[in-house]
């Protein structure tokens, strides 16, 4: 009666031993598993944040405004045009080569990116670029932090030279997610929008001064 006694307290043992292994090994299967999903989340994240990555299900898409923004701007109209248009269909000036980079030049389209540098990384976006001239230029996104991004500069003649006037469109997927992430990207974008204008009122009413 001792030894079936001791026998199967040893087998018990063994049986515990190999639960509290079996527990340990999947303890341990799990958090390799979350750290490897969290790692290929950053990994995604910095893609997405950097404009390498596009996540376009068009699923739960939401649609949100850009600008509108209005500037006014003492130079002729023709003159504003040409501001804006000159880098992208000329050749493009060594100082906005950090900013812009023509990839194909059609008569009045191109294919560009654009990279607006943040403090710990770039982004760049890929879009076309169509002009009509004298008085409208559009933006579509082709590759981007977001799926959809429109825009278009209408430029109207003032009393005092060119009234520039800024309008877009901006969308994400994936529900209120998708709308978490499109207000981050809308006001980091519409900031570059106005240092853009900004840059081209400055440059243009020095070309009509001169």
């Amino acid at each position: 009666m001792r030894i079936e006694y001791k026998s199967s307290v040893h087998a018990q043992s063994r049986v515990d031993r190999k639960r509290k292994l079996m527990v340990a090994t999947s303890r341990t299967s799990l958090l390799a598993a979350a750290g490897g999903l969290a790692g290929a989340a950053a990994v995604a994240y910095g893609l997405v944040v950097r404009g390498r990555l596009t996540i376009d299900v068009d699923i739960g898409r939401s649609l949100r405004p850009l600008g509108p923004l209005t500037l006014r701007i003492d130079a002729p109209r023709d003159v504003v045009f040409d501001v804006i248009s000159a880098p992208y269909l000329g050749r493009t000036p060594r100082a906005l080569e950090r900013k812009l980079r023509v990839l194909e030049r059609g008569v009045d389209v191109v294919l560009a990116e654009h990279f607006t540098h943040h403090r710990r990384f770039v982004t760049t976006t890929l879009e076309t670029v169509r002009f009509e001239r004298p008085d409208q230029v559009d933006f579509r996104l082709v590759r981007g932090p977001v799926p959809h991004v429109v825009e278009r500069f209408e430029l109207g003649e003032s009393e005092r030279g060119t009234e520039l006037r800024y309008s877009g469109e901006l969308g994400t997927d994936l529900w209120a997610l998708g709308r978490w992430w499109g207000a981050l990207v809308a006001g980091k974008w519409e900031a570059a929008v106005r240092s853009s204008l900004d840059a081209v009122k400055t440059e243009a009413e020095r070309r009509a001064a001169g």
